[in-house]
């Protein structure tokens, strides 16, 4: 779907990315994760084609994007983290942009504004950010492109928008998607995403599935003092710590916990990743 190869980025003197290799498959949701500044909206933006790379490739399903390919174009849609929408009805919005997208679907539209309890007629001047937000997405959604890129997709969305989200976003990807959402609320998409990805300063720290990550791991809640030997991390909680640990032969599968994997990683990435090349 997308091969990101050798790519170097820099914003004038600061670098952002140096000889980045990545690739997103289809039939997949990533969590895209980082510290503030580690590039993940930049990355965004250079798989769109809205930023254009000083070395290096990024290519989808064949086309290069620095070359922004109409045909490339019609298949992705980006959801950036702050955007405006026009004084109009949305009713008005789809009429005027589904026409750039082959594969809309009213159906899939109105189906993601049921589940947020939305209908086509609000006037888009009228809603809150958080409403705003909703309806994007929703029209996002009913582009059927297959790389959708989201940036902060939660952010401003109240809890009960947060569950709503997951919902309408797993009910509509497909085994020809790729769904890449960066976000700084991990536990917003912890039982939505395939796969982990972390990044860095200028390079990748951890890429991989969530079965994997589960078949490898154990992330085990313990009394203070009592964490088991070899923890890979640990950091307080409200039992004493949270652990990560190496999973070893008889170990229980444990539920993944997507913030403690994403501190331990910024921590030692190095014996994160030893884990897996070790079993």
């Amino acid at each position: 779907m997308v091969t990101i190869s050798n790519l170097q980025f820099s914003y004038g003197s600061h670098e952002v990315f140096s000889n980045l290799n990545l690739t997103f498959d289809e039939g997949k949701i990533y969590g895209l994760l980082g510290l503030n500044g580690a590039g993940k909206s930049t990355l965004l933006y250079l798989m769109s084609g809205l930023l254009f790379a000083k070395n290096g490739t990024v290519d989808f399903n064949g086309h290069n994007m620095s070359r922004r390919s109409p045909d490339a174009l019609a298949n992705l849609f980006i959801v950036p983290e702050e955007f405006d929408l026009p004084a109009m009805t949305f009713e008005r919005y789809v009429l005027l942009n589904a026409p750039f997208y082959p594969d809309f679907s009213r159906a899939t539209l109105d189906r993601c504004l049921a589940g947020f309890g939305m209908t086509a007629d609000m006037n888009l001047a009228r809603l809150s950010m958080g409403q705003k937000k909703k309806a994007f997405v929703c029209f996002a959604l009913a582009t059927n492109t297959s790389l959708l890129l989201m940036d902060e997709p939660t952010n401003g969305l109240d809890i009960p928008s947060k569950s709503q989200f997951r919902k309408v976003v797993a009910e509509c990807m497909t085994d020809n998607r790729t769904i890449i959402i960066s976000t700084h609320q991990v536990r917003d998409v912890e039982n939505l995403i395939d796969n982990v990805t972390i990044m860095g300063s200028r390079q990748l720290l951890f890429d991989m599935p969530v079965a994997q990550i589960c078949d490898h791991l154990t992330f085990v809640d313990c009394k203070l003092g009592q964490e088991p030997e070899g923890a890979i991390y640990s950091q307080p909680s409200a039992l004493g710590s949270a652990v990560v640990c190496g999973r070893k032969a008889g170990d229980d599968e444990t539920t993944l916990d997507i913030e403690l994997l994403f501190n331990a990683v910024l921590a030692n990435a190095e014996s994160v990743n030893q884990a897996f090349a070790a079993k």
